[in-house]
């Protein structure tokens, strides 16, 4: 059977592109390589080699208070009380790692977040 011009130049792609298959693994091996090297090369420029201490240092708390109500956990869902716990976690962690930190706070902190957290993260209770 004679082929179509469409499933010849089809056919002619797929070659191409299964004699161009080393060439490509080898250029995301070199990538690699090289995001590996600089990565390396900034961790031997800074001279105390731990970012987190060096930035600790350049910290200026901010006068913003950021208060998270949790009375309202009794009206919702276990599913929606995991979640929230997740964003109480995900805010304070990112609030320690910023230059401007704000006094953040938990009013109302019991009932079904509070079963929550102690169940799934005991080290709730040395936020301060």
């Amino acid at each position: 059977e004679p082929m179509s011009k469409r499933q010849r130049k089809k056919l002619l792609k797929q070659k191409q592109w299964e004699e161009q298959k080393d060439l490509r693994r080898q250029k995301r091996k070199e990538k690699r390589q090289k995001r590996k090297l600089e990565r390396q090369s900034r961790l031997d420029s800074s001279n105390e080699g731990n970012d987190r201490k060096r930035m600790r240092k350049e910290v200026v708390p901010s006068t913003l208070r950021l208060i998270v109500d949790c009375s309202f956990d009794d009206l919702m869902v276990l599913k929606d009380v995991k979640k929230l716990h997740k964003q109480i976690q995900r805010c304070y962690a990112e609030n320690r790692k910023a230059f401007h930190p704000v006094q953040f706070y938990l009013t109302s902190h019991g009932g079904q977040l509070k079963r929550n957290m102690n169940e799934n993260d005991k080290g709730w209770v040395n936020w301060k």
